[in-house]
């Protein structure tokens, strides 16, 4: 991938966590992966929405102030839960019974790569040879809806959405929506359909930084986003 000079600053994490949140239906369950994906616990005003933690958690939607921290109480990332009377607590059998029974709403995850047919790499990069699979594989398969939280590029600034994943992958064909620090993006039949730029971006740069063919309305639109 070439370099390109960015026309504007590109969405900061938490940016792409808070957009990522007003996708979230009431009523839903919620599984929140590491990473970005994470932050978008603190977004998250509407209390009939309930998070679910892979380690064997359910009901919470905040995570802990420094001075209510409880060591014992954690998501599946590592973050300390802010308690509260709707929280529930089970094994990690149960909690995957939970995820296996199409019982998750919504699942946000991070990714390595995404393809244009929803496909997602997220769990390893071979040359770095880390990495497990874990419960990604099972959220992918059951979820109702998987929307992927991710930077547009990676450092070398070759682009993360791709026409074929060239590493492991987690889940195929699940994907329905990628989030990322210049676009808001639905996928559908085989297509990648732009829905919002990033303020000071638009169609054209944004597809020189992207290596599948972007489709995109006349009228785009552009994120409502906030400093934080």
């Amino acid at each position: 991938m070439k370099f390109h000079l960015d026309p504007a600053p590109r969405l900061n994490k938490n940016q792409i966590a808070k957009i990522a949140t007003k996708f979230l239906k009431n009523n839903s369950l919620i599984n929140l992966g590491i990473g970005i994906p994470s932050l978008c616990a603190q977004f998250i005003k509407d209390p009939t929405i309930l998070l679910h933690a892979e380690n064997g958690v359910y009901g919470f939607n905040k995570f802990a102030s420094e001075e209510n921290i409880n060591t014992d109480i954690m998501d599946a990332g590592g973050n300390f839960l802010d308690m509260n009377k709707n929280m529930v607590f089970f094994d990690s059998v149960e909690s995957f019974n939970l995820i296996r029974g199409g019982h998750i709403d919504t699942t946000i995850l991070g990714a390595f790569q995404v393809s244009k047919s929803g496909d997602i790499a997220n769990w390893i990069i071979p040359k770095r040879g880390i990495g497990s699979i874990g419960g990604a594989m099972d959220l992918c398969a059951n979820t109702k809806e998987i929307i992927v939280t991710m930077e547009h590029t990676t450092k070398k600034n070759e682009s993360k959405i791709v026409d074929k994943c060239v590493f492991p992958l987690t889940a195929v064909s699940c994907v329905n929506k990628i989030i990322t620090d210049v676009g808001i993006f639905e996928l559908d039949n085989n297509s990648l359909l732009l829905k919002e730029c990033a303020p000071g971006w638009d169609p054209i740069t944004i597809q020189k930084i992207t290596d599948v063919t972007i489709e995109y309305d006349e009228k785009i639109i552009f994120m409502d986003i906030d400093d934080v």
